[in-house]
């Protein structure tokens, strides 16, 4: 579930980063960033290492929980990493990302919701089951 679709995924970019001859600049892309050579190889490596960590994550919780809890947990980080580029890095909060945000935390909250009215819901058909059943204690002696 993780390996086969990460190795296409790679084949498709690497076929694309040289198809289209995109290759060529990235020397020049390293040399200008503004951090510096070593900044911009650890920015590459994290983020390809969180990817994975990421991808490990949303596999447990579908073993785990459910595909949907690992796909809401999913929906739910996408505010985050906005919130995080904007507080960390000064990053403008724009347009887009003020409606992708109040989008994720409306299907997150939607969810939370959804799932508090399904267990209120069974735990008031429990009770009714419970209140119709007779008491039986006296019935065999």
């Amino acid at each position: 579930m993780i390996v086969y679709p990460s190795l296409v995924a790679t084949l498709a970019i690497l076929v694309g980063l040289f198809a289209s001859g995109e290759w060529k600049g990235l020397r020049r892309d390293m040399e200008e960033f503004e951090l510096g050579n070593v900044s911009y190889l650890m920015t590459l490596i994290w983020t390809a290492i969180s990817c994975q960590v990421f991808n490990i994550g949303c596999t447990g919780l579908i073993f785990e929980v459910s595909s949907l809890f690992s796909n809401v947990i999913s929906t739910f980080g996408l505010p985050v990493v906005p919130m995080l580029a904007v507080f960390i890095f000064h990053d403008k909060m724009d347009g887009l990302k003020v409606i992708a945000m109040v989008l994720a935390i409306w299907g997150f909250v939607s969810y939370v919701y959804q799932h508090y009215l399904d267990d209120h819901k069974s735990k008031t058909e429990i009770n009714n089951v419970n209140e119709e059943v007779p008491d039986c204690e006296g019935a065999h002696t």
